[in-house]
């Protein structure tokens, strides 16, 4: 009777029993693979609880929590500190500009010096140490702010203000 139906609408019995032939064969295949993971899966769980009862992986799992919220905590403080850290880096010097030259000509040698120390923010100070070999050592000292100074500069002290306002650091290069 089940012929006579496949016959009836014009597909041959043999072809509709190799059919579901191919398909119980890949269900076959299929089964044994998921059987093959599950047993995997089975024996990396009782691996992961050998030796542990419920409560204790429990106790396990809340300490791993609380070393996470440890860990959070301490990089806050550490965010906090590294913030502090850039703030207060604004205001130390970071340029240097260093001129040496004759103060009297022919008299001191090039003993005398401009020396330039900036911020970032090119706030600052130019140090100019003029060396004489009959009078002595005299220093003066100039403020600069964002790059501009009140008073009038000398030739060398133009110079090393420039050096220190172009100065590179080696992560700037």
């Amino acid at each position: 009777m089940v012929t006579n139906i496949f016959e009836t609408i014009g597909v041959p019995a043999d072809y509709v029993i190799l059919g579901v032939v191919v398909i119980q064969i890949v269900l076959v295949i299929l089964l044994i693979t998921a059987l093959s993971k599950l047993g995997k899966m089975k024996k990396n769980y009782n691996s992961f609880l050998v030796g542990s009862d419920g409560k204790s992986l429990e106790e396990i799992i809340l300490k791993k929590f609380e070393i996470i919220g440890l860990l959070n905590e301490s990089i806050k403080d550490i965010y906090a500190q590294l913030k502090d850290i850039d703030k207060n880096m604004l205001l130390t010097f970071q340029k240097m500009g260093l001129v040496k030259y004759d103060a009297f000509k022919e008299v001191g040698g090039r003993m005398s010096f401009v020396l330039v120390l900036l911020s970032k923010e090119n706030n600052g100070i130019i140090m100019n140490c003029m060396h004489s070999n009959s009078e002595g050592c005299y220093t003066y000292v100039k403020r600069v702010v964002s790059g501009n100074v009140k008073a009038a500069l000398s030739k060398e002290e133009e110079l090393a203000l420039k050096q220190a306002m172009d100065y590179k650091t080696e992560e700037e290069e």
